[in-house]
């Protein structure tokens, strides 16, 4: 019997095939080396569908310990900047706040995303020396 595909690790994985052409056209020489993705561990992310995606293209899982938004980027880096920006901004459409927060990301520099990325490195070593606790409590 055939395991059942979930709509949503189907979508993840249709994701992740736009990121592997993302990165084809912009880092070409990144899919020969190898890629290194960090998700956590909600369900499409383990999925069976989306664990045979990532062994096709031989993507390497940077291990995500539950419950640990102090590893993810976006959460340690990038959602406190966009709530500071966004405070205080009425937005009577969703089309409004869309365009927003297009603009904003739009008009970020490029070493905003490089200081998220390069500080993931110390506060993977950080959780591990707090053997997985948090790393800022």
């Amino acid at each position: 019997m055939s395991k059942r595909i979930t709509p949503f690790a189907s979508r993840y994985c249709s994701t992740l095939d736009r990121l592997k052409e993302a990165i084809r056209r912009k880092r070409p020489g990144l899919l020969r080396r190898g890629v290194v993705l960090q998700h956590d561990n909600a369900t499409p992310h383990s999925a069976n569908f989306t664990q045979q995606w990532l062994q096709r293209y031989g993507w390497e899982i940077l291990p995500h310990p539950a419950h640990s938004p102090d590893l993810a980027p976006s959460d340690f880096h990038l959602f406190g900047p966009l709530k500071r920006h966004l405070r205080g901004m009425p937005f009577e459409t969703e089309d409004l706040l869309i365009s927003e927060l297009r603009n904003w990301f739009d008009n970020l520099d490029v070493d905003f995303f490089r200081v998220g990325i390069n500080s993931l490195l110390s506060r993977w070593q950080k959780c591990i020396d707090l053997h997985g606790d948090y790393v800022e409590k």
